[in-house]
């Protein structure tokens, strides 16, 4: 049977990776102009002008992950050792 030794408990490590601020610019949807419509002479008659529905979507996916973070709880200088 192989011995074993022990030596102090290194404590507590506390780590922390925070996303942080994200700015985000201008958003271009796709220079949409709408309902663009041409109407002619209209001085003999009655005109009647639609110009329908215009619908349009952006979807923006941002994210500030945190990463990585690294801790170290290091035994430090000064343990006693023993073999059980």
């Amino acid at each position: 049977m192989a011995d074993t030794a022990a030596a102090g408990n290194g404590g507590t490590a506390d780590s922390s990776a925070d996303g942080g601020t994200v700015s985000v610019g201008n958003v271009n949807s796709g220079d949409n102009s709408g309902s663009q419509i041409d109407v002619g002479n209209t001085a003999n008659g009655a005109v009647a002008i639609d110009g329908g529905d215009v619908t349009t979507s952006t979807s923006l996916g941002i994210s500030a992950d945190g990463g990585t973070a690294i801790s170290d709880a290091s035994g430090g200088d000064g343990n006693f050792a023993f073999v059980s």
